[in-house]
């Protein structure tokens, strides 16, 4: 990263963290956009007009004081309307473009949403919406040709000029609501979780201080999602800094775009990061380089003790398959793969796995640059606190956490917010345990702890894990069955096809190597921690947006198609 010191934001709203930025790095990219194959800036001095210009007409359209949904592809103009809708005391309601129109109308009417933002592409789904919502919900497209947004930035610019300072003026407050974000699972379990102003700031301004490797000479590819809250707060966590947010044109495309930008800082998922290190790890075998690569690591690690620096240099031609500049990946919402974050920390890149939930704003815990540990995802942020509660003889209990960043509540959900925040503290569900050095390790999720007839607890996701790094894995899922009045494990495999053409294996050698692999692994663990069976499958598992197996849903699929004949033993 850039020697300059790194700025840190004060910004108790999102406006004034905006606003701030705009002050201290005017002319800066705040956003680089493609227009017809060509990249355009836009400068925070720009942002700040659009946003002021856009929410100056939505003022005067007399739709203050509302909850406005967006919905559509990630984009500057996306975010134009959430900077707008925040900065003007109103609250955003994101929506995740992976919905179905029935679930996106249940989405709709359950936010009680007044205005609606979409893009071209969601123009047909928002159709079919209208005829079932509130007829009070005014809509506006906001991409393509003739779209309502630049006619209202335009009019809203005209109004300026006139001297309406109504938007400018409205007052907000860091306790007021920013945003309403729904968490992942069906719309039926999913719940509203709301976010303050003051939520999101102190969680932007703690990744500052935590992190201190954020530089106005950054360029950020957003590519989470924005109705995921560690897409939506990500960019403004960049923006804080002065730097740029660019845009990923799809997933074939990341590798292209992060040249094309000069892309220095990757946030993304553990299967995207994961899947980029593989495919270059297979282009150098395909190259015949690996003997060269395993010797770089050793003269780089024998340079770093005597204090010299050199992996980008050594690994130079890897650097460039990624761009040429990246040198900062953070990844969350699932575990990295330890042997990838360790790789791609000994090419010079540096690789950080965080820890956070939508109703945290996002972020908890993070590595450091400086304490990398991989399968940790680090210490807590700066202004929060986390706890084990009731730990068992391993250290493992439910990590409760508190911070300026735990959510205000479910919406209209007390009894489901109570559940969770008891005496300031957020119950996460989630399963973890705290190191000597402070370091937090997530093991699973509460409700997805698997206890035995003999009363041990298995932790699905720990196998999961193991079994996941079997080359021919693309996804797996461990569940159980009973047999004789005793729990067995198992485990749903779904495995990728191309490996076993490359390997030249029928189905039955293919079979035979799952069961000396889980053989393998069942060695190495204690015997009720075993998986005695497996299923295989070529079809991907149901999945969140956020790319988590909704195991409800999965679990019910498996009992739907259960085939005696496509059933295997683990056996030796």
């Amino acid at each position: 990263m850039s020697k300059v010191k790194p700025y840190i934001s004060s910004g108790d709203t999102i406006r004034a963290l905006i606003y701030e930025a705009k002050e201290k790095f005017p002319t800066n990219a705040a956003f680089k956009v493609k227009e017809k194959g060509e990249i355009k800036t836009i400068t925070f001095i720009n942002m700040i007009k659009d946003v002021e210009t856009l929410g100056t007409e939505l003022t005067a359209l007399g739709l203050d004081g509302n909850r406005m949904g967006i919905i559509g592809e990630n984009s500057y103009p996306w975010y134009n309307c959430f900077l707008s809708i925040v900065c003007g005391g109103n609250v955003a309601v994101p929506f995740d473009k992976g919905l179905t129109v029935e679930e996106l109308v249940q989405c709709v009417q359950r936010s009680d949403i007044k205005v609606f933002f979409y893009d071209e592409k969601h123009a047909a789904t928002v159709e079919q919406i209208k005829a079932q919502c509130a007829d009070d919900i005014k809509y506006f497209r906001i991409t393509g040709e003739d779209n309502d947004l630049d006619a209202m930035r335009l009019a809203g610019e005209l109004k300026m000029k006139s001297g309406d300072r109504s938007y400018l003026e409205r007052p907000v407050n860091r306790s007021d609501l920013a945003v309403f974000i729904f968490t992942s699972g069906t719309t039926s379990t999913s719940k509203v979780v709301m976010l303050t102003h003051d939520n999101i700031t102190s969680n932007v301004v703690d990744m500052h201080h935590s992190m201190l490797f954020f530089h106005p000479d950054d360029v950020n590819m957003a590519f989470l999602p924005f109705h995921h809250a560690f897409g939506l707060v990500g960019v403004l966590v960049f923006m804080a800094a002065g730097a740029c947010a660019v845009f990923c044109d799809g997933l074939k495309y990341v590798q292209k775009n992060l040249q094309e930008y000069g892309v220095t800082v990757f946030v993304g998922v553990p299967l995207i990061v994961e899947s980029l290190y593989n495919k270059i790890m297979k282009q150098v075998e395909k190259q015949g380089k690996m003997g060269t690569v395993k010797k770089g690591l050793k003269i780089a690690a024998a340079l770093e003790k005597v204090g010299i620096k050199a992996r980008r240099k050594i690994f130079a031609e890897i650097i460039d398959k990624l761009g040429g500049k990246l040198k900062l990946i953070i990844c969350g919402a699932a575990s990295l793969n330890e042997e990838v974050g360790r790789g791609l920390n000994n090419f010079g890149i540096t690789t950080v796995q965080g820890y956070g939930l939508t109703e945290t704003s996002p972020v908890l815990a993070a590595e450091r640059p400086w304490d990398l540990c991989a399968g940790s995802v680090g210490l807590p942020m700066r202004s929060v606190k986390i706890v084990i509660d009731s730990p068992d003889e391993n250290g493992i209990g439910e990590i409760v956490v508190w911070g300026p960043n735990v959510m205000h509540g479910y919406y209209q959900q007390p009894e489901a917010t109570d559940e969770v925040i008891k005496n300031g503290w957020f119950y996460t569900g989630d399963l973890g345990r705290i190191d000597e050095k402070g370091r937090l390790w997530i093991c699973g999720r509460k409700k997805n702890v698997i206890v035995m007839k003999n009363g041990k607890n298995i932790f699905p996701e720990e196998l999961e894990t193991l079994i996941g790094d079997l080359p021919y894995v693309s996804e797996n899922m461990i569940f159980t069955r009973e047999k004789h009045n005793e729990l067995v494990l198992w485990v749903k495999i779904v495995y990728d096809k191309t490996y076993l053409d490359a390997q030249d294996l029928d189905k039955d050698a293919f079979v035979d190597l799952v069961k000396k692999d889980l053989n393998a692994i069942n060695d190495t663990l204690p015997t009720y921690k075993y998986v005695n069976h497996f299923i295989l499958s070529e079809e991907p598992m149901i999945m969140t947006t956020t790319m988590k197996v909704k195991r409800n849903l999965e679990m019910k699929a498996i009992d739907e198609k259960w085939d005696e004949t496509q059933q295997y033993n683990v056996t030796k």
